[in-house]
């Protein structure tokens, strides 16, 4: 037979004979793989930012309390960041397509609840729930990409969840906007919810078929143990934080609080003796051993606690205190986006490589340099404030945002030993969780804080104008804190230490609880 001849039965004859053609039916279904998780992925991002700019809209239909509002979204936080690590080990040892097709049809049924809630109490448990299917589906995204491409592909396929991660920043806004301001059906506010049941069910079908299974030789064990302190820790010091400005205080309110702090020192000596036994702690304490790596992990947890604060004070202020619809405060942020976007790709490329550290401070006071911009930008215009004034300090805060997330794993995991990278990128996502749900919790006092208990409609958005500057006020002196830690980061990050998130050169199976956020792969 020549080289030439192609027909099916001819090549039969030879020894190999329809390689070519599996190989492309192959390639093509792990293709189609890829874009299931990348849905799935988009799903999730998109649903965080697509609640935000609806909080006013659930806030006026469903009653809720401004502490219920603020646990619609701390709650999906703290339940995600408790079972991230935890989802992506129970993918790990019982199969990556199986916990992933478990999480979608979780995440889809609490959609369902969420759409369909009936009080701001069910509402809250739904998001709590999602949060919890977030955390066995998210992890598994970036295993199976592990396990389904070659180390030489994933940097392409790092490319394209940096253009969902873009996407989803840019759209979710926007699609909250239009599926609120739309109310279809007379649903105000629930569509943002219900658009997940037909994303998820296609979801669920095509990924039964595309995505094969994997698992890890050597899975770490759980530790149910660990998630229980961690869980119990943050409810004692978040639920206060939320209900005590309209309980007055109480006594009980600052006793756990300070309880919180005995629950994360038994987790801490809980934590070292489980590591003594089977080498599977939930937290892997020997990593603050190194200085670059302790440090990054505050700047995470500190940076998530700024954008809690403002992301939601932001939308609060614009719909609630300007009175703005919501479509017109979610093409106001547009620029926001698009600045992160930008400003992230560039980092990377070609900012980080010449000037290493100096480029994610830069970010910080870029950011902190938007915050004051906004604050004497309200001050200035007051009630009468445009869209397009706010958009200078918004750009600016959007480029020091991307100059941050996009490097910033990379650097807190590039003096990390290799075998520990894994069980490094997992909780680094962890704790901006985790710091996010707290910066939602201090909502509370920086914000409502400021607010009196009963304004008539005129002195609402006086009121809501004055506790955004205040609450502004806050996120820039944390924004001052994180360049100041930054300065224990490594000087010019590595490129990189196999095996931790940074992507391509990463291992065939990256430890559970694997980046959330794609953009965080570098």
């Amino acid at each position: 037979m020549t080289s030439t001849e192609t027909s099916g039965t001819e090549m039969s004859d030879a020894p190999g004979a329809g390689r070519p053609a599996a190989r492309d039916a192959a390639d093509r279904r792990r293709w189609f793989a890829l874009a299931i998780v990348m849905t799935a992925a988009f799903m999730d991002l998109v649903d965080v930012t697509i609640v935000n700019i609806a909080i006013p809209s659930i806030q006026r239909d469903a009653g809720a309390t401004f502490s219920q509002i603020q646990w619609i979204t701390a709650g999906y936080a703290l339940a995600f960041a408790a079972g991230l690590v935890t989802g992506g080990r129970l993918g790990d040892i019982h199969g990556r397509k199986r916990l992933f097709l478990l999480g979608v049809a979780g995440f889809t049924v609490a959609s369902a609840l969420c759409g369909f809630a009936v009080n701001p109490e069910m509402l809250v448990a739904s998001r709590i729930l999602q949060g919890a299917m977030a955390a066995l589906m998210v992890p598994q995204v970036l295993s199976i990409v592990h396990a389904t491409f070659p180390a030489h592909e994933r940097g392409k396929v790092f490319g394209l969840f940096g253009a969902i991660v873009g996407l989803g920043a840019v759209s979710g806004p926007l699609l909250g906007a239009l599926l609120t301001e739309g109310n279809l059906f007379g649903l105000e506010w629930r569509p943002i919810f219900l658009i997940n049941l037909p994303v998820g069910l296609l979801a669920l079908v095509l990924g039964r078929r595309f995505i094969g299974e994997s698992r890890a030789p050597r899975a770490l064990r759980l530790d149910l143990v660990g998630v229980a302190l961690v869980t119990l820790g943050l409810l004692m010091l978040l639920y206060p934080l939320t209900r005590g400005r309209e309980l007055g205080w109480p006594l009980w309110g600052h006793l756990s609080m300070g309880g919180s702090v005995l629950v994360f020192a038994a987790l801490v000596a809980y934590e070292r003796r489980k590591t003594r036994r089977d080498g599977s702690p939930l937290v892997e304490l020997s990593l603050f051993r190194v200085k670059s790596f302790a440090a990054g992990i505050a700047v995470q947890t500190v940076f998530g606690v700024a954008l809690g604060v403002f992301f939601l004070v932001w939308t609060l202020y614009m719909q609630i205190g300007l009175g703005w619809t919501a479509l017109r405060a979610g093409l106001t942020g547009v620029p926001f986006s698009i600045a992160v976007s930008a400003a992230a790709g560039m980092s990377v490329q070609l900012l980080v490589p010449r000037f290493g550290r100096k480029v994610l401070q830069a970010g910080a006071l870029l950011m902190a340099l938007g915050v004051l911009l906004y604050i004497w930008e309200a001050d200035r215009y007051g009630m009468e404030i445009a869209s397009w004034q706010m958009a200078l300090p918004l750009v600016v805060m959007g480029v020091g945002m991307g100059f941050i997330v996009a490097p910033l794993t990379d650097a807190v995991l590039s003096e990390v030993p290799r075998e520990h990278a894994g069980s490094a990128s997992g909780l680094i996502n962890t704790v901006q969780q985790m710091g996010n749900a707290l910066g939602l919790g201090l909502v509370s006092v920086v914000f409502f804080g400021e607010i009196g208990d009963h304004l008539t409609r005129r002195q609402v958005g006086p009121a809501f104008v004055h506790a955004f500057q205040h609450a502004l006020g806050w996120v820039a002196a944390v924004l001052a804190v994180i360049f100041l830690l930054m300065f224990a980061l490594p000087r010019r990050p590595a490129q990189h230490v196999e095996g931790g998130a940074a992507g391509a050169a990463g291992p065939e199976r990256p430890e559970s609880g694997a980046p959330k956020q794609p953009e965080l792969v570098g």
